[in-house]
């Protein structure tokens, strides 16, 4: 699993809400999108003060208690695993881990758009191909030096990119024109575009989970940084488009990747142009390096769970898994040369299957296990918390029919590998292909305990919150020491009744 005497720094607060902020976010650099698909700057406002409320706000919630419930490494794939079993948990992990993938893979070309506005050469192929390598490398190798580094860098990354949008806000206040903020012509309004631009830049609230066992007091820590990014994405979106749109009077046509360096020239002049772009380059930087982070730690949480083997668990002298790290990697460059638009639909139908499913799990454990502790609990009851999730589901389902056949093909044969590819993990796990880590067995073989409840794992790591007792099986409070032993020593008494 790691080197043994290896001590790793935690995450605390402030790293906690950037790499949050770069899941989710990183900044306006990609919602240009929005002011052209929705045929002006009317719908990209109302949806960047809607959206929030019916979709990120909800998963934000979800999150922190589900989160602060389980605080493991396998985040969304242990909640998964709890409320529906470990078919379900696995597929759940292939589904996301694909759809960080695929979205990892925007943050180069997004790199590269901003600074061809400057550096030409950057619009030929072959000069993009080795850049786009170049960058994928260098910053593979960053995260690989370990996850503290990488908060530590969120947070200065975050206040350089975020700077030049407030010095923008500030100077383009005399030229605002309110009138500007209503126009909308809804024959040019491309919904797909426009729905799929509001998800991709509004999604991804619950990576952050697959981090958790990562985390200085979860229970605690979690919570508050998921609060203080909600504040920090809608803002860093909201301020750069009431600047943008406001005080120019530009096309809708005109608004696409890259176009804020555009507006501020217009607005400040060409240092202020100069300096979004560098802001841009970083933002992606830290894009990159949170979601990386994100996807190499979800398959060294599923390989703690025995999911996956145990190669996937191993870390370096800096306490990363190196070899997830190198798996990530790899999938960000096969599947680099897709178009941005292309890119963008594949993610989210993936990631809203994923979130489904989540959900789903949300509202199941508060059914079946209402004893499990939970330090973080959404104020609703049952049917609240159903209530809670009803309008994202619908936005999901929303956004997964204006799909195209193209996307719908490729997330189906996805699908159907999913399910070819766990009664293969488990048939190499009972043959001993490959090594897994026998402490977690009883998730991948689905063994069950006392009464069919079935056995979750608990990390090799220490248990650092009493939650993570609950993934062993009934979630009812632990009456004295003997219940642990019986529990831990669940394995043994299967064995002996058969």
């Amino acid at each position: 699993m790691g080197d043994e005497g290896m001590v790793k720094k935690k995450l605390t607060l402030l790293p906690l809400i950037a790499l949050i902020f770069y899941e989710v976010s990183g900044g306006p650099f990609g919602v240009e999108d929005s002011v052209r698909a929705g045929g002006g700057p009317l719908l990209s406002l109302l949806g960047f003060l809607i959206f929030p409320l019916l979709w990120s706000i909800p998963e934000a919630l979800v999150t922190a208690e589900l989160a602060t419930a389980f605080p493991e490494n396998g985040g969304y794939v242990v909640w998964i695993s709890s409320a529906f079993g470990p078919f379900w948990g696995f597929q759940e992990g292939l589904w996301k881990w694909l759809s960080g993938v695929v979205d990892n893979a925007l943050y180069p070309l997004l790199f590269l758009d901003y600074l061809k506005h400057s550096i030409p050469i950057f619009n030929h192929f072959s000069a993009r191909v080795p850049a786009m390598l170049g960058i994928t490398v260098s910053l593979t190798y960053l995260n690989y030096r370990g996850l503290h580094i990488v908060g530590i860098s969120a947070v200065l990354l975050a206040s350089f990119s975020l700077l030049p949008f407030l010095v923008m806000g500030i100077l383009s206040i005399p030229r605002i024109r309110p009138r500007r903020w209503l126009a909308v012509d809804f024959k040019k309004v491309d919904w797909r575009v426009y729905f799929n631009s509001m998800f991709w830049n509004l999604n991804y609230w619950d990576k952050a989970s697959t981090l958790a066992g990562e985390i200085d007091d979860p229970s605690t820590t979690f919570p508050k940084a998921l609060l203080g990014a909600v504040a920090l994405v809608v803002s860093s979106y909201l301020i750069p488009l009431l600047a943008g749109t406001g005080a120019l009077m530009a096309n809708p046509s005109q608004w696409s990747d890259g176009y804020f360096a555009e507006v501020g020239m217009l607005i400040g002049g060409d240092w202020l142009k100069w300096w979004i772009q560098a802001a841009a380059a970083i933002s992606n930087v830290g894009l990159f390096e949170a979601e990386m982070s994100s996807d190499a730690f979800q398959l060294l949480g599923m390989s703690e769970m025995g999911m996956l083997p145990s190669i996937f668990a191993s870390r370096s002298k800096h306490g990363t898994p190196t070899f997830s790290i190198m798996c990530s990697a790899t999938g960000v460059i096969f599947l680099s040369w897709m178009t941005f638009q292309e890119t963008l639909e594949l993610l989210n139908f993936l990631y809203s299957i994923g979130m489904l499913l989540e959900f789903a799990a949300f509202v199941t454990l508060r059914i079946k296990k209402p004893g499990l502790r939970r330090p973080y609990k959404v104020p609703l009851q049952t049917f609240g918390a159903t209530m809670l999730c009803l309008p994202p589901m619908l936005l999901l389902i929303l956004v997964m029919c204006l799909a195209s056949p193209k996307t719908f093909l490729v997330s189906g044969m996805v699908i159907v590998v999913g399910f070819l590819l766990y009664p293969a993990v488990v048939l190499s796990k009972e043959r001993f292909y490959f090594h897994f880590n026998t402490q977690d067995s009883s998730v991948i073989t689905s063994s069950t305990g006392f009464e069919g409840q079935e056995i979750m794992p608990v990390n090799s790591q220490e248990v650092s919150d009493e939650a993570s007792l609950y993934l062993l099986s009934d979630p009812s409070p632990l009456k004295d020491q003997s219940e642990v032993e019986i529990i831990s020593g669940v394995s043994e008494l299967q064995s002996q009744d058969n």
